[in-house]
């Protein structure tokens, strides 16, 4: 069986586990914390970097959640996640992208940073400057978002695809850490609400950090 390293709030982690999800592949989840640094986890992937999906009888690891969604795809047929045309496949590797590297810059790196490794690990009040860029960020992507969603029934297109599951596994996050305001985002927040009521979602709305709690709202599908 396949074992997923990796971290709860973590957003590429939370990508896999919604393809693994979404596909109905069985996996056992292992924690791995990013601060801790074992040497056995850096055999694993010597970038240091969750997520890993790792098959001990096969004596396979995969790195980089990107390549590991790719792999997913290319090996199960069970609810497909990158189709259509070149053209709508672009498109949805287009807007992976755009969450794993413009959000996860903008929004969800620093508020993991400023919320989590300053408490968690670095022992360190937040920067409430950073927290206010971070907000204004994020209503620029929400901004995005809801255009997308006026035009399509999904953010990829016609179907739901792994633009919905990179764009979800980031916001979650970020709704997580209180570092989303919804208020003039009707439709990102009727998206999220439908992505959140999906089975494969609901085991990442039940988890809990320690000592961080989410907001009140963060597990509530209707909110």
């Amino acid at each position: 069986m396949w074992q997923l390293y990796q971290f709860p709030l973590c957003p590429f982690s939370r990508k896999v586990r919604l393809v693994l999800g979404e596909k109905g592949i069985a996996h056992e989840l292992w924690r791995e914390n990013p601060w801790e640094g074992r040497a056995e986890f850096f055999a694993l992937n010597p970038a240091g970097r969750t997520p890993v999906l790792h098959d001990p009888d096969k004596g396979l690891s995969l790195c980089d959640s990107r390549a590991i969604c790719e792999y997913l795809e290319e090996t199960s047929e069970r609810a497909p996640l990158i189709m259509g045309t070149a053209a709508a496949r672009a498109e949805i590797r287009r807007l992976v992208a755009l969450f794993d590297e413009n959000f996860f810059a903008d929004v969800t790196g620093p508020l993991l940073h400023e919320k989590m490794k300053k408490r968690l690990v670095l022992r360190q009040a937040p920067d409430s400057r950073v927290l206010r860029e971070t907000m204004r960020l994020a209503h620029e992507h929400l901004d995005y978002i809801d255009y997308l969603v006026d035009n399509r029934p999904w953010l990829g297109g016609a179907t739901l695809s792994l633009a919905d599951l990179a764009a979800a596994a980031h916001l979650s996050v970020a709704d997580y850490l209180g570092g989303i305001d919804w208020n003039g985002h009707e439709q990102a927040r009727a998206w999220y609400s439908v992505f959140k009521s999906r089975p494969s979602f609901r085991p990442l709305l039940a988890e809990r950090m320690e000592v961080i709690q989410p907001p009140s709202h963060y597990s509530d599908v209707n909110a």
